[in-house]
């Protein structure tokens, strides 16, 4: 009944017009829910580290940024 009155509408849309439609809207929908679960996900993992220092690595001395052992002398 009030459908009727929008079929003049949808067939003056212009055919030669490039439009996302309904799939570019279901992919973009997809993708914001899989970044706002990865973003979930990520706090809950950044709320499980501890960036606090221990006193005993303030006490070592710095090594060497190699991890390559030295060679022996001699």
């Amino acid at each position: 009944m009030a459908v009727t009155h929008l079929v003049p509408l949808a067939q003056e849309v212009d055919q030669n017009k490039v439009t996302p439609g309904v799939l570019g809207f279901i992919v973009f929908a997809v993708m914001a829910l899989a970044v706002w679960g990865l973003m979930k996900s990520m706090n809950r993992h950044m709320g499980k580290v501890d960036f606090q220092e221990s006193p005993e690595a303030r006490d070592e001395e710095p090594r060497n940024s190699s991890s390559a052992p030295e060679p022996r002398r001699g």
